[in-house]
């Protein structure tokens, strides 16, 4: 340690010693290089912290980035519709009435809405694009084979945000005269081996054919239904009955900002005499989910990071205290040339300060490496405020800094004698 020495102060008969912020610097580094391999150790717990801070908050951002981008207009303009009448009676009836898309229309904001279920079907009832007298050899399937049949009304089947691959729904007409029409999802079209509506194909279910009106290439709502043989309401009451009890829903595609008043007003408009046997689900508030999220995941993870700062600054302040009594010879050295215990203690924070500082650089990279593997791996857009990258390394800064004062003090008041003696 290289102390200036100023003239004494008149009355004076010790001259002061001053350190230089390059000395103390020098020192310090010097500190840390006798020892690497406890250095790096000590460094390990704020890199650990500092890399959990800045995991945490980067993916908690991505995350909610996310939600906001994967809730679409599809899901804002989106209303279900449920039938509850079990819970209050029993013995009730289904709860949608037969005119049930009618009575939507006196509703404001409804775009298309219809009501839908899947049949019940025996086990072996055969789901296939030849009838079951064919035989095996020509291509009878037996069972559903992961194929569905859907009742569904032509507002229901509007709601679905289909996308024509090839064909037409059917309509209001097929719907009234119970006509023996499907349209089939994409994944029955491959399933039955239906490439083209041009031979003019049938689906049988069981005994009954289904002339295939058109083929879904896609639906923006409920995908399931690309397994599904969608066929008029009506048609399906009188071929398997009415749906069971809480069986059947209403899908209801609302004008954008609407959902909420569509959700209140659907069943009063459906059910004057008995609203409360249908339940309204209308879509969740982004805001409300992105929050809840967000929170449940910085908490636990925030709580993982301050513990891990926690263990690095016990860390940092265990081995600065050791090597003040490694070095009690040498501090008691540098007393005896003139050294004050300011710059004693100076040396000793200054070292625990860097250590912290390093690993917060280096929990830094590392948390945003993390966030970045993620992304990558689940092809989000990672996200980090600048703020945070800022904010990390101070963090460990602080962190050594406070884990070495209990160290540097203690060395401040080691007497040159004493630390000479042994």
């Amino acid at each position: 340690m290289r102390a200036r020495t100023p003239p004494a102060p008149s009355g004076s008969a010790v001259p002061l010693t001053r350190l230089s912020v390059r000395d103390a610097v020098s020192e310090a580094v010097a500190g840390m290089l006798r020892r690497p391999g406890r250095a790096v150790l000590t460094a390990l717990g704020t890199v650990l912290g500092v890399g959990s801070f800045v995991a945490v908050l980067g993916l908690t951002a991505t995350i909610s980035s996310q939600i906001d981008g994967r809730f679409t207009v599809l899901t804002a303009t989106e209303v279900t519709v449920e039938d509850v009448a079990g819970q209050h009676d029993e013995f009730a009836a289904p709860a949608f009435p037969a005119d049930a898309e009618g009575r939507l229309r006196q509703v404001a904001g409804i775009a298309h809405a219809g009501v839908l279920w899947t049949v019940r079907l025996d086990a072996k009832t055969p789901i296939a694009a030849l009838p079951p007298s064919a035989g095996p050899a020509a291509g009878t399937a037996t069972g559903t084979g992961g194929m569905s049949v859907v009742a569904a009304s032509p507002g229901a089947v509007a709601a679905l945000a289909p996308v024509l691959g090839q064909g037409r729904l059917y309509d209001d007409f097929a719907e009234r005269t119970r006509q023996r029409v499907a349209v089939i999802g994409s994944g029955v079209a491959d399933r039955l081996g239906i490439t083209t509506l041009a031979t003019r194909p049938v689906v049988y279910v069981g005994q009954e054919p289904f002339t295939v009106a058109g083929i879904l290439a896609d639906v923006g709502r409920k995908p399931e239904h690309l397994m599904s043989v969608l066929v008029p309401r009506a048609t399906a009451e009188e071929l398997w009955g009415p749906p069971g009890p809480a069986q059947a829903t209403l899908l209801i595609d609302t004008e954008l900002g609407a959902a909420r008043q569509v959700a209140e007003l659907a069943p009063l408009a459906l059910r004057p005499d008995h609203p409360e046997h249908l339940k309204a689900v209308p879509p969740p508030d982004p805001r409300m989910l992105r929050s809840a999220v967000t929170s449940d995941l910085s908490a636990l993870f925030l709580l993982l990071a301050g513990i891990c700062l926690v263990i690095g600054a016990v860390g940092i302040a265990n081995t600065t205290l050791v090597a003040v009594l490694e070095r009690t010879g040498e501090i008691g050295l540098r007393r005896a040339l003139g050294a004050r215990g300011r710059h004693i203690s100076a040396q000793f924070l200054l070292e625990s300060a860097t250590l912290g500082a390093l690993g917060g650089l280096v929990g830094t990279s590392l948390g945003e490496l993390t966030v970045v593997a993620v992304s990558l791996a689940r092809a989000w857009t990672p996200v980090i405020h600048p703020l945070t990258v800022a904010a990390a390394p101070l963090a460990g800064l602080l962190t050594g800094l406070l884990a070495g004062v209990h160290p540097a003090l203690r060395a401040a008041r080691v007497e040159p004698a004493e630390a000479l003696r042994r």
